[in-house]
Order: structure tokens, then C-alpha cells, then sequence
């Protein structure tokens, strides 16, 4: 299994042990979007959605996703999660919801799982808000954008 470091010689998963790294300034940010009907769209930015506050629901939902990350994603190490932001940004050309997640801590190892799994539930709790009146509405382009801090240094998607 070269390269992937969640095997051990034998091939079975296993925790990583970060003891021996650095405590560094860690930071990551991921996006992703939510496309809609331009009626589900009109009906979330103009505040008619029937369960309330889409965006703001689903900001408090990416953030409190980010501090469940070791919950949810067997080999994720609990970090002390320092700063969570969640911002979500209508786009009408899409239509839809863009979502920008960064995480931040001081700690042994990266928070990128933690920046994707706030985008990753924020897009969720849009569509299970909206569902009701668009069950076509597709999730994408998840993915991390931004990585700094510790051994590997700053990675800046393209």
C-alpha cells in the first residue's frame, strides 16, 4: 500500500501515530455547491423556505459537522478544533449555493477532513431543507482548496 498511510506493512488500516510531529498553526478550507431549480433557488435567497433559515441552518450544520469529524471518519484523529467559518454565497449563474468551509487548530496533524466535512454537511442540511420542493437538487465539487501548516507545507488547489 505505498503512499497511503492509513495501512500498515500488512495492508490493514490503521490510526497514524503523530506523536513524534510537530505542534504547528494548521489550516484548510474546502468548497463545494449545491445546484438547484431556479424556483428552489428563488425560494431559499428570497427566505420562503417553509423549515426556516436555509443558510443560516446550514452554516450552523457545516460547523458543527467539523467538530464531529473523528466521529464520523474512522481514522481521524480528535484535534482541538481552534476556528471554524462557514460561508455560503448564492450564485444565481449556477443556480445554487457555493459553500466555503475553513478550519483551523494547533496541533500534530491537518485539518482538511474537518473542512470537508463542514461543506459536506452544510450541502446536506440544503437539501434536506429544500427537498421538499426540489428533490433534483445535486450536490458537487467537493474538494479542499487550501492546506497549510505542518511537514508538507502549503498546497493551494489550482
Amino acid at each position: 500500500m505505498s503512499g497511503l498511510t492509513h495501512f500498515d506493512a500488512k495492508g490493514d488500516a490503521h490510526m497514524v501515530d503523530v506523536s513524534d510531529k510537530a505542534v504547528t498553526s494548521r489550516v484548510a478550507t474546502a468548497e463545494g455547491h449545491v445546484t438547484m431549480a431556479r424556483e428552489t433557488f428563488d425560494i431559499i435567497t428570497e427566505g420562503r423556505a417553509k423549515k426556516g433559515d436555509v443558510i443560516g441552518v446550514a452554516r450552523l450544520a457545516g460547523i458543527m459537522g467539523a467538530k464531529k469529524t473523528p466521529e464520523l471518519i474512522p481514522l481521524c484523529h480528535p484535534l482541538p478544533v481552534t476556528k471554524v467559518a462557514v460561508e455560503i454565497t448564492p450564485d444565481a449563474d449556477l443556480p445554487g449555493l457555493r459553500i466555503e468551509a475553513t478550519v483551523k487548530t494547533t496541533g500534530q496533524t491537518g485539518v482538511e477532513m474537518e473542512a470537508l466535512t463542514a461543506v459536506s454537511t452544510a450541502a446536506l442540511t440544503i437539501y434536506d431543507m429544500a427537498k421538499a420542493v426540489d428533490k433534483a437538487m445535486q450536490i458537487g465539487g467537493i474538494r479542499v482548496i487550501l492546506k497549510d501548516g505542518g511537514k508538507s507545507g502549503r498546497y493551494e488547489a489550482s
